[in-house]
């Protein structure tokens, strides 16, 4: 199953989130195939350099770095040619819509679901889920 994995499920990981941590550990495997682009690569190194989000993880910065770095050789490199702008609520969000259709990716995974399922422009075959509807999908 190809699939966009958002920031704030990695973060996740790095609070200890089992759920969000079986995600990156289905991807590590290669049983689900994450894309990556260049808006989603500079919003998770954005995100990794905020401490002050991180103060209860058990990482270090170091341990953080190199966990996205395993994770980024898991991923599928998307350029994305064309801006389809499904007009989210959050400008910010949009780049994870277009990066999902220019992979081909059928699945969203975020814990921003209010954001990214309000958007004007649909596409069939691409559902936005928490990581625990994916778990819940995957077990049955």
């Amino acid at each position: 199953m190809v699939i966009v994995v958002d920031a704030n499920v990695f973060v996740g990981v790095c609070l200890g989130s089992k759920v969000s941590g079986e995600v990156i550990a289905s991807c590590l495997r290669q049983e689900l195939s994450p894309l990556m682009g260049t808006a989603l690569l500079m919003e998770y190194e954005d995100i990794l350099g905020r401490d002050e989000i991180f103060q209860k993880s058990n990482l270090t910065g170091k341990e953080k770095g190199e966990l996205l770095d395993i994770f980024l050789a898991t991923c599928q490199w998307t350029r994305i040619y064309f801006g389809w702008r499904p007009n989210l609520p959050d400008e910010g969000d949009n780049h994870l819509i277009e990066l999902a259709v220019a992979g081909g990716a059928t699945r969203i995974i975020t814990h921003n679901l209010r954001d990214l399922r309000s958007k004007e422009l649909r596409f069939d075959g691409l559902r936005v889920v928490i990581p625990e509807q994916l778990w819940q999908e995957r077990q049955s």
